[in-house]
Parts: C-alpha cells; sequence; structure tokens
C-alpha cells in the first residue's frame, strides 16, 4: 500500500463518491470524445474508447481539445449518466467549471481530484476508490486496499479584490452579477491566478447545444435579468438559425438549439455564429486582453494574433461577459506563453496544404499539456489559412492554449525567443516517416468511395471562399457526392458580394451558416454516408465518433477533385511517399522504426513515444 507519506491529492471541487476506476494514461475531450446522453466514449482514437464513463471514478490525466467539454459533463450529471468522480494528473479548468456549475446552478456535483504523477499512475492498477471528505482509498483485485491518499481542500490562493469586484460580489449589482462573480472568483483562486484583469471582449462558446442542461443554464441567467457588459460575440451554434427546418433538421434538436441561441442574443451578445472570430473586423490586436472559448480560437487568437486570452471552458465565458473580468493567469502572464517543447519537423518538397493540419495534431499529441514551439517551418510560406487549419487540429489533440513556429508566429522570430532562453524538456525530432504514419491514422477510409466532402472546420475565410471558387468554376460536382461548405454570417456575405457563392451554388456546393461540422448531424451529412473528405484535421479526429463515419484526409484541391469525379484517392499524396526502399519496408506499413530520433507510431497510428534530447548534456532517453 501506497503511504500517506509520499501520496498527495487536493480536491479541486469537494465531494464523495465510490465507483470502479475506469484509467488512461490519455486526456479525453468530453466533447467530440464522450456521448452527453449515455457517457459512452465515442472517441475513435482514444484508447478508451466503446467504454462508458457513467458511474465510473474516471482517472485521466486531464481533459483535451474542446472548451465544450464543461457543457457536456453538466449535461451528463444532470442526466444521469455523469462519471462518479474525476481523478486527474493535473488540475483541469474546464472539467473543474462543469462540475462547479453542477453544483452552484443545479445542487448536483461530483468530486475532482488532482494527484500528483506517481499516485495517479497507481491507478492503473486499481479496481475501484472510496472517496471520503479527507482522504481517496483504491482497491485492487484482491479487495485490499492499495492506495491510501490524503486530500487537501481546494487551495484557494488569496489576492486583493478591486472596490467594484467587492461590489460584484456583494450583489450591488444584481444576482446575475453576484452569481457570475462568485464563479469567476473561485476559477481564479484555483488556478492560483494573481488577481483579476479586466478583458475588451469575450467570445462564448457556450451557446452551443448539448442538450437541456446548456438551455436551463442559459434560462437561468435570463430570469435573473443578466446582460454582458464587454463586446460579446458568439461561437457556431448547433443549427442554421435561419434554415435549420430547410435543411430537415429534426425540430427535437433544431427548436431548442435555435432557442439557445436566441437566449445568449437576449443576453446582449452579437449574432456572429462563427468558430473563427479571428476573421470578423472585431479580432483582437497583439498584446489585447481578452476572453475566448472555443479551443481553435484560443489558440489562433494567442500564438498568431498574439492576443491573450486562457482556453476559458464554456460557462465560464458567460460569466467573464457578465462581469468584465478574468483571472490574471496562464497566457495573460508573459511567462506563462514560453515554450517548453520543441518539436522539429521536416518540411517536404511541393507539400499541398493538407501539411499544415496534420503536423498541428501531430504536435498536440506530442504536447498534451505544454506549449510547443515548432520549428523547420520558417521558409513554408505558411498563409492565414494555414494556420487557422494547424490552430484547429492542434486544439483538438492538446490541451495547450497555444504554441509557437519558429520564424512564422509573432513571438518566435528563432526558437530561442519561444523558449525564454531555455533549453525544452522535451525535444522531438519528427521523419517523413512519421508524417506519414499520422496521416494513415486520421485516414479510416477503407477504399476510394466518397459520399460527402465536408469542409469549413473551422469557418471558411473569404481567401479559401475565393479558392473554392476557382477551383469549381466550369463543370458540376458528382450527383452521388454531396459538398456542404460551412462559414460564418459575415465571411459568407462577403463571398456572396464577391461572385464567389454563386460559383460554387452553380457547382452543386450547399452553403451552411450559423453552425460548423462539429454539431451537423444527418440529414446535412446525407443518410447513406458511410465516408466522407475532409482538409480538416480537427473534423478527420472528430468524424468517425460524431457521425459514424469513416474519413480521407487531404487537401482542398484533392476535395474538390473527389467532389467532381465521386471518388477520393486512397494512396498517401505525392509528397508524402517516400521512395519504395528508402525505410528497408513497403511504403504503406503503418508501423515505422524509432532510430536517430524519430517518432514510434502504433499500428493505428497513434504516436505513443519518441527519443528526445534532454535538458542536459545533450543525452537522450525514451520517452
Amino acid at each position: 500500500m501506497i503511504t500517506t507519506m509520499t501520496a498527495r491529492g487536493r480536491f479541486l471541487i469537494t465531494g464523495s463518491a465510490r465507483g470502479e476506476v475506469l484509467f488512461s494514461h490519455t486526456g479525453l475531450s468530453f466533447w467530440g470524445g464522450v456521448d452527453g446522453a449515455s457517457g459512452d466514449i465515442i472517441d475513435h482514437h482514444h484508447p478508451l474508447h466503446g467504454r462508458s464513463l457513467a458511474g465510473k471514478a474516471l482517472a485521466i490525466p486531464s481533459g483535451r481539445g474542446s472548451c465544450t467539454g464543461s457543457s457536456v459533463l453538466l449535461e451528463l450529471i444532470l442526466n444521469g449518466h455523469g462519471p462518479a468522480a474525476l481523478l486527474l494528473s493535473q488540475a483541469d479548468d474546464i472539467l473543474a467549471l462543469g462540475v462547479l456549475v453542477a453544483r452552484q446552478l443545479f445542487a448536483r456535483d461530483l468530486p475532482v481530484i488532482a494527484l500528483d504523477q506517481d499516485t495517479f499512475g497507481k491507478l492503473a492498477e486499481c479496481l475501484r476508490v472510496d472517496i471520503g471528505d479527507d482522504r481517496l482509498r483504491a482497491f485492487c483485485q484482491d479487495g485490499l486496499c492499495c492506495l491510501d491518499v490524503p486530500l487537501t481542500r481546494p487551495e484557494t490562493g488569496l489576492f486583493v479584490l478591486s472596490g467594484e469586484d467587492c461590489a460584484m460580489l456583494a450583489g450591488d449589482q444584481g444576482e446575475s452579477v453576484r452569481q457570475a462573480m462568485e464563479i469567476v472568483v473561485y476559477m481564479a483562486r484555483l488556478q492560483q491566478a494573481a488577481g483579476l484583469i479586466s478583458v475588451s471582449q469575450v467570445h462564448i462558446d457556450g451557446c452551443i447545444y448539448t442538450g437541456s442542461a446548456s438551455l436551463a443554464f442559459a434560462r437561468q441567467w435570463l430570469d435573473w435579468g443578466a446582460r454582458v457588459r464587454v463586446p460579446t460575440t458568439l461561437n457556431a451554434v448547433s443549427v442554421d438559425c435561419r434554415r435549420w427546418r430547410e435543411l430537415d433538421i429534426d425540430p427535437a434538436e433544431g427548436e431548442p438549439a435555435s432557442q439557445l441561441a436566441q437566449a445568449y442574443l437576449q443576453l446582449g451578445a452579437t449574432g456572429s455564429f462563427t468558430c473563427a472570430p479571428y476573421l470578423l473586423s472585431s479580432a483582437p490586436r497583439a498584446g489585447e486582453h481578452i476572453a475566448w472559448s472555443e479551443s481553435n480560437a484560443v489558440a489562433f487568437a494567442n500564438s498568431v494574433l498574439a492576443a491573450r486570452t486562457q482556453k476559458y471552458p464554456d460557462f465560464l465565458d458567460l460569466c467573464i461577459a457578465l462581469t468584465g473580468r478574468a483571472p490574471l493567469w496562464g497566457p495573460h502572464l508573459d511567462a506563462s506563453r514560453r515554450a517548453e517543447v520543441q518539436i522539429d519537423v521536416p518540411l517536404p518538397a511541393e507539400a499541398d496544404d493538407s501539411l499544415y493540419p496534420l503536423l498541428g495534431h501531430m504536435a498536440g499529441e506530442l504536447s498534451p499539456n505544454h506549449i510547443p514551439v515548432i520549428c523547420g517551418l520558417e521558409h513554408s510560406g505558411m498563409s492565414r489559412d494555414d494556420l487557422k487549419a494547424f490552430s484547429a487540429a492542434f486544439a483538438t489533440t492538446s490541451a495547450a492554449p497555444m504554441f509557437h513556429i519558429a520564424g512564422v508566429t509573432p513571438e518566435a522570430t528563432v526558437p530561442a525567443d519561444a523558449l525564454g532562453g531555455r533549453p525544452p524538456l522535451r525535444h522531438y525530432r519528427l521523419t517523413m516517416a512519421d508524417l506519414l504514419s499520422a496521416w494513415q491514422a486520421l485516414n479510416t477510409a477503407i477504399d476510394s468511395g466518397v459520399q460527402l466532402v465536408a469542409l469549413g472546420n473551422p469557418h471558411l475565410s473569404l481567401t479559401e471562399y475565393a479558392r473554392l471558387a476557382q477551383l469549381c468554376r466550369d463543370g458540376e460536382r458528382h450527383p452521388d457526392v454531396a459538398l456542404v461548405l460551412t462559414s460564418g454570417r459575415e465571411v459568407h456575405r462577403q463571398a456572396e458580394q464577391a461572385g464567389y457563392v454563386a460559383t460554387l451554388e452553380a457547382f452543386g456546393a450547399r452553403c451552411i451558416n450559423d453552425t460548423c461540422w462539429c454539431m451537423l448531424r444527418r440529414p446535412v451529412v446525407p443518410a447513406h454516408a458511410d465516408t466522407l473528405m475532409t482538409n480538416s484535421g480537427k473534423y478527420a479526429h472528430y468524424a468517425p465518433g460524431l457521425v459514424d463515419c469513416r474519413v480521407h484526409f487531404a487537401s482542398l484541391a484533392d476535395c474538390i477533385a473527389a467532389a467532381r469525379q465521386g471518388y477520393a484517392e486512397i494512396s498517401p499524396p505525392r509528397w508524402l511517399m517516400p521512395p519504395a526502399d528508402a525505410l528497408g519496408h513497403r511504403a504503406d506499413d503503418r508501423v515505422h522504426g524509432a532510430a536517430n530520433g524519430t517518432a514510434k507510431v502504433s499500428t493505428d497510428g497513434a504516436i505513443t513515444g519518441t527519443t528526445i534530447t534532454g535538458t542536459t548534456g545533450g543525452s537522450q532517453t525514451d520517452a
């Protein structure tokens, strides 16, 4: 039994529970990774795929991916399919916030505990846990207690509140502001934040309909008479608010989803309905303190725009909009924007635009909780659209709020800038073999068939509309392939004025606003579709679990070629293929060696380890 002298744990949210341990060394995104109605794990890339977390003591290092995880977790808690407890190896704001809202607004909750890494690892050997007021006990197969961990109460850092902050907490500005401020202050103290900071704008992700709980949350603030006090934009929502009936969306989904969008408009937010707020004229400037949710938007704002925001969970975004105040922590601070991981990547000759979401997805897997600096793309000529695609894929597999790309993003002219002059904690060197294996992992299609080409995750930019119009000029889509594009209202309006939308519709494309592919289901995804094609690393990751489709992942040009001809190339792109004898085995092998600092890739394509350069003396160890 591990003694209380060595094992350490602390409550993020207090509570008691008993349950069977469901353990993984891999973080889990509740949005896109967990069915909010049943608790089943639907992320096809996750080791726990197919298992249910309902009633279990879920032990994962942390969450990852979408900010909407807090909303899905609230849904699970209120519908009775949530975990019995959350056991983490590091504090996770998104998951903690979902439970905090369940407690404060709905009087339902569960314990959330952060354990030291050694103790967390021991849970892999345990069958069940018993959590009380001051300790966690875990039991092995023989029924004996194999882990006894004392638990401390939530660490609530102390900081000075302004006079206005104190007035808000006292209820001087109404019940809604008081409730919102309580949540903001709790999270700030849980983070050990230096204090609170005023923000210039908020982007709300909590407007996505995850079930009745998300609507009940919004309506509670309306009942309290809430109103945002800083400029606030809205993320893509679950339906095209103006056309969901025309798209044959089931009213059981369409009605509450549109009611939720309307509730946020009544709270004073702007009806932007886009997952790419950085495409709007209101996009923040370098150094501007903002509070954004939506994982790809947070990564882009911090990394590409050099604005400053945490990866704020759904629901905390609204609380910040109602108070104008946010925790002074994370990327708001210079020290928290430094890279701790270095990833050297190859720049293949004649690579197409699918390289960048592929690299983003890989970078997130290699740096699930730390900010990385990517080296090797200095001469790539990456466009804003390439950076958008990279950001989305990175934010799908990592919980980190930002990245640096040496010679490309503004805070990383050279790697040393991003690293703050310190050596990296881990240093990865990828090869073409690694890229090929990662490409194969995203490409789950088993034949050349395509029934849907899904573009616009994140939402299309005006330059992407222009390129699509050029690719689709003359000719038409194959009758057996649906071509569906998603974008925000403002960019779509600009594309209409430029004539791009008319060209695309003449080709046979369908343009949808307000919503995005992470929310779209059948019948927008055709009923007969079992294979789709996308240029989005984010959607290639989520689609198998969200819509039960296999995926072709490819460049934008290849996606339109498939829409024309009715099928996709099943082989990797030419730029990714090594010479037949370069690796000493066939180019389509799914396992590649890890000599000379290359990443090891498992038979399912997931990166499982790598040779790294240590921080002292250039020594090498196996991670």
